[in-house]
């Protein structure tokens, strides 16, 4: 194999577990049987060393990576892999290059490997799509956002997107029971003694990221003493909560997202920089909080500081351009701002109320005067007749005219907070 893995049978005892565990052929790969497994797409593509342009889209610890290594190896391309986080076009540009040289030279063509592609922006996703496109390079991208949203159109239109989902119970409890066993890379020198109940405990902490289940047993294992080495579920849950489990499809998901909103409404900034810094170090998407924080702009400062808003917009937008660790700091100031302004909900209760009358009353027509008269039959009909045009009257008011349906004449949804700001 190339030059990457030319060492790759060689174990680092020091290298964390779920490093050592990393699958290295198809079928060591737990999960994504419906990719991977005996006669799958992407298995026969690999397998006739034809692998395609493909995005591996999933959460985390789900084994992207993974298939996209065990590509490398049994591929006949040059292998090429760069992090969307550190690398930039001049770096996309150099491989380009080197494909390019190498194509005329007659050698293999190149693999790209790019680890959360989604983080490149649209010059960096531009940059490699004539090389896709005409095959110079055969992609691979990773990425745990929706591609649909994350990757450009054209770059989409050229790759196929294969969906991975997080592995289940039973998959990381094969994963942990190998690494146990396994005297080469895992646990099998000195194997734990660890029950069950023990392996459920982890599995459950893991919310389906072999990564998370594998680092959490080492970490269990090496917190017991004695010499049979003996792992209860107490020791799991002691290294569970230092690891800060955060299962992002579950209750501490939820829990911990409702309290750091509820901290913003309350006016409470240093709960609400708690659960933020909570949420980030547990491992949540980042993007996930920004798009919260701009709901709670609207939602629950509203009227009262209108600027608001535009902090939240600005925080998620920034959050979107730099990504982990320094939109921490855009996060934070963005949720202290907020925690601290003064809240006023009646822009949601305003909605609410009209809301319900357009569900009660259903479709009631347009009052004639607010038509648009495009045509001269409209006109005819009466279309735009008696419309007072606002700017014709003092203050830009037109007191007199109806804006609702007749049926709803004098009602009044908005409800002013004495907090809101007055235009």
């Amino acid at each position: 194999m190339r030059g990457m893995f030319d060492d790759a049978d060689v174990v680092d005892p020091a290298a964390p577990l779920a490093a050592r565990m990393r699958p290295r052929s198809l079928d060591e790969i737990v999960g994504q049987q419906q990719l991977v497994g005996p006669g799958a797409p992407l298995r026969r593509a690999i397998e006739a060393d034809a692998p395609p342009s493909c995005i591996l889209w999933g959460p985390p610890g789900c084994g992207k990576t993974t298939i996209a290594q065990v590509i490398a190896r049994l591929t006949q391309a040059q292998f090429t892999q760069l992090s969307a986080v550190s690398s930039g076009v001049a770096d996309l540009r150099k491989v380009i290059a080197a494909a390019e040289a190498g194509r005329r030279d007659g050698l293999a063509r190149t693999l790209l490997f790019i680890d959360e592609i989604h983080r490149f922006n649209k010059a960096q996703q531009d940059a490699v799509l004539h090389a896709v496109e005409d095959g110079t390079i055969t992609l691979i991208g990773a990425t745990t956002e929706n591609p649909s949203f994350e990757v450009i159109a054209p770059l989409l239109s050229r790759t196929r997107v294969f969906k991975l989902e997080p592995l289940d119970a039973a998959d990381i409890l094969r994963l942990l029971e190998r690494a146990i066993a396994d005297q080469d890379r895992g646990l099998g020198k000195n194997p734990p003694s660890i029950d069950e109940p023990a392996l459920d405990a982890v599995a459950n902490v893991a919310g389906g990221d072999a990564r998370v289940a594998l680092n959490t047993l080492q970490a269990a294992v090496d917190s017991v003493s004695g010499q049979d080495r003996a792992v209860t579920v107490d020791d799991v849950s002691e290294v569970a909560q230092r690891a800060l489990p955060y299962d992002k499809g579950g209750d501490a998901h939820y829990d911990t997202i409702s309290a750091f909103i509820k901290s913003v409404r309350g006016s409470d900034p240093d709960a609400a920089v708690y659960w933020l810094a909570r949420m980030l170090e547990a491992g949540e998407d980042p993007m996930f909080v920004a798009r919260r924080i701009v709901i709670l702009a609207a939602e629950d400062i509203g009227l009262a500081d209108p600027q608001a808003l535009s902090v939240a917009v600005a925080a998620q937008q920034a959050t979107h351009l730099i990504g982990m660790p320094e939109c921490t700091l855009v996060l934070s100031e963005a949720a202290i701002y907020l925690a601290r302004a003064p809240k006023s909900n009646s822009a949601m209760q305003a909605y609410s109320a009209a809301l319900g009358a357009v569900r009660d009353s259903g479709a009631l027509p347009v009052p004639l005067h607010l038509r648009n008269a495009a045509t001269g039959l409209m006109a005819a009909h009466g279309y735009g007749r008696d419309y007072q045009y606002a700017h014709d009257y003092e203050g830009g008011v037109a007191p007199d005219q109806q804006h609702l349906p007749d049926e709803l004449s004098g009602a009044a949804y908005y409800r002013p907070s004495e907090r809101d700001v007055q235009p």
